[in-house]
């Protein structure tokens, strides 16, 4: 039996091909590039189920295809970097990745990811959060439905990627209550939030870009400063 398809591409070899031998090992099938525009060409000949991309590539960078990617697709893309600041890690998650890993990395740690982040986006999150939380969450502007994974803000539905769904339902299934950065993270991701990073504030900020009329004035996703975020009824 064929395993998921993973696209990586990187224009590093050496990374490439040990990203390759630690996912099939796991049972992956991997299709490798290093090229951005051939792995787009790749995306729409193969099944794949997850996306690992370098930044500074030739041709094209990683930003500008995660963003062509993002343009029709929600499935998951791990940004592998060297560049390690966090004003790249937000450039990054704000181009539409779900996750960014620095290089040097830990091949098992990437692996896992990759397991997490295809797990969330084959399964639609039906296990991902509290078993006890409602299938479907109606608002008065913003109905979700875990069961179909659908989201409509303002009478129109929005395409979420699966992290930003699974934030989404987390705020949305406790009204009122405030969930600090690291809750979020803990929650969604499924790892404990060791050092302060910028992650669910900018993936907060995608959502905000879908869901919201005015993304600069929130009335769904409310910011409390200090502490974290909440949504209001």
């Amino acid at each position: 039996m064929i395993g998921e398809g993973v696209l990586v591409v990187d224009d590093d070899r050496e990374i490439a091909d040990l990203v390759e031998i630690h996912l099939v090992s796991e049972g992956y099938e991997v299709h490798k590039t290093n090229s951005a525009i051939e792995g787009l060409h790749i995306l729409q000949s193969k099944d794949i189920k997850l996306v690992i991309l370098d930044i500074m590539m030739p041709e094209m960078d990683g930003l500008t295809m995660c963003k062509k990617i993002r343009e029709k697709s929600t499935i998951p893309i791990i940004i592998l970097s060297a560049k390690s600041a966090d004003l790249d890690k937000i450039v990054g998650l704000g181009a539409g990745a779900d996750d960014y890993v620095i290089k040097p990395f830990n091949p098992l740690e990437l692996t896992a990811r990759v397991k997490s982040q295809i797990r969330r986006y084959t399964e639609f999150n039906p296990n991902s959060l509290n078993g006890d939380m409602d299938k479907e969450i109606v608002l008065s502007h913003l109905t979700i439905n875990k069961e179909i994974h659908k989201v409509i803000a303002y009478g129109k539905e929005v395409k979420l990627t699966p992290i930003e769904f699974d934030i989404l339902y987390l705020l949305a299934s406790k009204v009122g209550r405030v969930f600090s950065t690291d809750e979020i993270f803990e929650r969604v991701w499924k790892e404990r939030m060791y050092e302060a990073n910028n992650t669910v504030m900018v993936h907060i900020r995608r959502i905000r870009e879908k869901i919201e009329m005015d993304p600069r004035n929130s009335k769904i996703i409310k910011t409390v400063w200090g502490v974290g975020y909440k949504i209001e009824e």
